[in-house]
C-alpha cells in the first residue's frame, strides 16, 4: 500500500504505557469466544446496555501472556509495516485518514454528514466507555464513545499466528472496525442490540454474522476507493482476502478445536468474509452491502 508521505489523521489517542493523552491531537463490536469445555464458551462483555460481539482470535489461539496480563509482543517481520519507531503509528494514522476521506465523501454524496471516530492505541489493557478490555481482546469498536481500540501487538499476531501478513491485511482490520462505526451512524448497531434481546443465542449469532459481513463489505468499499485513488500495490487485495479467510469462523474453529459449530458463528465463514469484502471492492456501491435484507427494520 502506498501510504508514506500522505495525510495522517489527527483523531488518534495514545494511551500506551499507561498514558491517556493524545499523540496527534484530535478528537465494541465484540463478544469474545474461546475454546473450552468441549465447545465454544461465550464470554459476554456488557457495554453499558450494549452487546458488543466478535471472535477473539488471540484467545482462541492461546496468545502468550507475559505474566503481567498483557499479550507478549515480538518484533514484526517483513510481512507488514516495519516496527521502526513511529512507523506503525504513521501507517495507522494514514489508513484512518483514508477512511475519513472515503466515508466523508460517501456520506456527503448521500446528503448526510460523517462524524469521524477516534482511534485509541493501547497496550496491556484499556478502559473504554464499553468497559475494560485487555490486549487479548483484539481490535474493537465501542459504539458508546465512537472510538476504535487497537493494541498494535495484534498486527504481529495477525502475521505470525493467523498467517495473514502484509500491510493491507492490517489496513483491512482498521477498515473493518471503521465499518462498524459507519453502521453505528446508520443506526444499525442500536437496532441490533435491541433485536438480540428477544432472540435465542443461535438466532442472535446469525444476525451478528450479517452485521459483521456488512462491515467486511464496507472495508471492501474503502479498498475500492483506495484503488481509485492509486494507493494500492500489486498483491494488496490478496493480502486482505487472505486475512478474511484466516479469520473466518469455520477456519478458526477447525484450526483450534478440530470441529466446526455453525450455530456459534458470529463473523461468518472464510468464504463469506472473502465474498462480501470482494463485493464491496468490486462494486464500489454501498447498496451492494445490504447483508441484513430488512431484518433490523429501519
Amino acid at each position: 500500500m502506498q501510504w508514506r508521505g500522505r495525510r495522517q489523521s489527527g483523531n488518534i489517542e495514545d494511551r500506551r504505557g499507561g498514558g491517556g493523552g493524545f499523540s496527534r491531537g484530535g478528537g465494541g463490536m465484540r463478544i469474545p469466544l474461546r475454546a473450552g469445555g468441549g465447545g465454544i464458551g461465550l464470554v459476554i462483555l456488557l457495554l453499558i446496555g450494549w452487546l458488543v460481539f466478535g471472535i477473539n482470535p488471540l484467545a482462541m489461539l492461546g496468545a502468550v501472556d507475559d505474566g503481567g496480563g498483557r499479550t507478549a509482543q515480538t518484533t514484526q517481520g517483513s510481512g507488514g509495516v516495519n516496527s521502526t519507531p513511529g512507523e506503525t503509528d504513521d501507517f495507522v494514522a494514514t489508513v484512518l485518514a483514508d477512511t475519513e476521506d472515503v466515508w466523508s465523501r460517501r456520506f456527503q454524496e448521500a446528503g448526510e454528514t460523517y462524524r469521524d471516530p477516534s482511534l485509541v492505541l493501547f497496550d496491556n489493557r484499556v478502559d473504554s466507555a464499553c468497559g475494560m478490555a485487555g490486549s487479548a481482546t483484539g481490535p474493537f469498536y465501542c459504539p458508546v464513545d465512537d472510538k476504535l481500540y487497537l493494541d498494535l501487538s495484534f498486527f504481529d499476531q495477525l502475521q505470525r499466528q493467523l498467517n495473514a501478513p502484509g500491510d493491507f491485511a492490517q489496513a483491512y482490520v482498521i477498515a473493518h472496525e471503521v465499518g462498524h462505526h459507519v453502521q453505528n451512524l446508520q443506526g444499525i448497531l442500536p437496532r441490533l442490540a435491541e433485536a438480540r434481546e428477544n432472540l435465542r443465542q443461535a438466532e442472535a449469532n446469525a444476525l451478528s454474522v450479517r452485521v459483521e459481513l456488512q462491515a467486511d463489505c464496507y472495508a471492501g468499499l474503502w479498498a475500492h476507493d483506495a484503488r481509485e485513488a492509486g494507493y494500492l500495490d500489486p498483491g494488496d487485495i490478496d493480502e486482505a482476502l487472505n486475512a478474511a479467510f484466516q479469520i473466518g469462523d469455520d477456519r478458526l474453529q477447525s484450526r483450534n478445536q478440530g470441529t466446526v459449530m455453525p450455530d456459534t458463528f458470529t463473523h461468518g465463514t472464510s468464504e463469506e468474509r472473502q465474498r462480501w469484502f470482494s463485493r464491496g471492492y468490486e462494486t464500489g456501491d454501498m447498496a451492494a452491502c445490504d447483508t441484513l435484507e430488512g431484518r433490523l427494520g429501519g
